[in-house]
């Protein structure tokens, strides 16, 4: 006979952690479904790993750009056995046994949708109430010529890499990208970043980008832009890739940094009725429902592949689910690039802002122009940041950084686009002294003066 649960989540990432934690603490009868790590993606082969081994090149920069220290070495051993801890050593069973101890059903195993209600899994078939979908991305891998026959990287060998390589290519200008070419460079592989694109980070401000690439090639790497990787191939000990302007690269590994997919491939959804969308996403309403009882969140939906926005989509999904229904907001979603220095970014940049019909103005702050605190934190100081408005309004709605802990303070301007606040509240706001945050009040003020012309 079928078990039946309340709720069924399949994957358990962050998104789907949440999700159940909530409808748990609900008092919910919950199974849960895990074909690989119960924590996801995240946990064990993107945020948290990556976050950890960037830290050690970040600290070492930081101290060669603070007066009376000197530049620490780096112990790549240490680090790599900090990196395995956190995530600890691709092992799941204290979570398994977390979840099991709050009255889950934990099973491990690929799950099917199988109709209204129902999914097998193992040689199980289990009902529910609801059927939550949170499975998550699988790393772009593009159509080059030979990239099966040469060593190739995903996120997934770069945040678990045991040996440094001396030499790595890495395909895309994105995020991953930008971190994983940037720790390298600084670990002493030689890099070369290939990007299709005119500038790196292409959905952010222009001029962010360009900033940004001054900082990565300042670190040794070499940036190609308008440019693709056209084919790959072995020769003895190296992997030739060939590039459409008529270069090649020798390199040891290739290293893919080009976007992500949402992964829905094997779910069964025809047999409840559902398509894809055209990048194989997953299309929800405003409270994540696909049907009646069934639900998903997370990058599967392809909206904002964050895992602060899975971890938001499950707020809004259980809110629906346990009777408290709210529609999704994505206004305000941050964009944070770990590298150093820092990068952040929240809103519109101008163009998108001037293609939905907004009368867009902006203004860019040099900060060490402005604040005394870049100079209390290096003793050459520097940082960038832009502030777009919306001239009709009054309004901020887009905003970017590069900067150190950039990540930490684009959150007040999160607010302020989230909430639609007046240019005034941020020019009004009484900053700590020093912080990087006060230059907010001088950049509004300077976006104020060209409203009122």
């Amino acid at each position: 006979m079928d078990e039946h649960f309340d709720a069924i989540v399949i994957g358990m990432g962050p998104g789907g952690e949440v999700a159940a934690s909530r409808l748990l603490a609900a008092g919910r009868r919950v199974a849960i479904i895990e074909r690989e790590l119960i924590g996801g993606e995240c946990a064990y082969w993107a945020c948290i790993p990556s976050k950890t081994l960037l830290r050690p090149t970040e600290a070492r920069a930081e101290a060669a750009h603070t007066a009376g220290l000197t530049r620490p070495a780096l112990n790549w051993p240490q680090i790599r056995d900090y990196r395995d801890y956190m995530i600890r050593h691709l092992d799941d069973t204290a979570q398994a046994d977390g979840y099991r101890k709050q009255g889950a059903t934990v099973i491990k195993g690929t799950a099917r949708l199988a109709g209204t209600g129902r999914i097998d899994v193992n040689d199980q078939h289990l009902t529910a109430d609801h059927i939550l979908l949170a499975t998550g991305s699988d790393a772009n891998r593009p159509p080059i010529k030979g990239l099966d026959e040469v060593p190739v990287w995903t996120n997934r060998e770069a945040t678990t890499l045991t040996d440094i390589p001396e030499r790595a290519l890495i395909i895309g200008g994105s995020a991953v990208a930008a971190e994983l070419g940037q720790f390298l460079a600084r670990m002493g592989t030689r890099t070369t970043i290939v990007q299709r694109g005119p500038r790196l980070l292409g959905r952010e401000e222009a001029r962010l980008g360009e900033i940004a690439a001054e900082h990565l090639a300042a670190d040794g790497i070499d940036i190609r832009l308008n440019t693709q990787a056209r084919a790959a191939r072995r020769d003895g000990a190296d992997t030739v890739v060939e590039l459409d302007d008529g270069t090649t690269v020798r390199t040891d590994v290739i290293v893919l940094g080009a976007g992500r997919t949402p992964r829905t491939r094997d779910l069964g959804l025809e047999n409840v009725g559902i398509q894809t969308g055209p990048h194989g996403e997953l299309t929800i309403d405003e409270h994540g429902r696909l049907a009646d009882g069934l639900w998903a969140l997370g990058d599967v939906t392809g909206v904002a592949m964050f895992t602060h926005v899975a971890k938001y989509q499950a707020r809004i999904v259980t809110d629906a689910i346990l009777g408290t229904p709210r529609p999704a907001d994505y206004t305000g979603v941050p964009r944070v690039v770990f590298t150093e220095p820092e990068i952040a970014a929240v809103g519109l940049t101008t163009e998108q802002a001037r293609h939905q019909g907004i009368d867009a103005v902006a203004t860019e702050l040099a900060l060490a122009d402005a604040i005394a605190r870049p100079y209390t934190y290096q003793k050459d100081p520097s940082g960038t940041l832009g502030l777009i408005a919306d001239r009709t309004r009054r309004t901020l709605i887009g905003a970017w950084a590069i900067a150190p802990q950039a990540g930490e303070w684009i959150h007040t301007a999160t607010l302020a686009i989230r909430h639609h606040l007046p240019l005034d509240a941020l020019t009004d706001t009484i900053a700590q002294f020093p912080t990087y945050n006060e230059a907010y009040a001088q950049a509004a003020a300077h976006l104020t003066r060209d409203l009122n012309r």
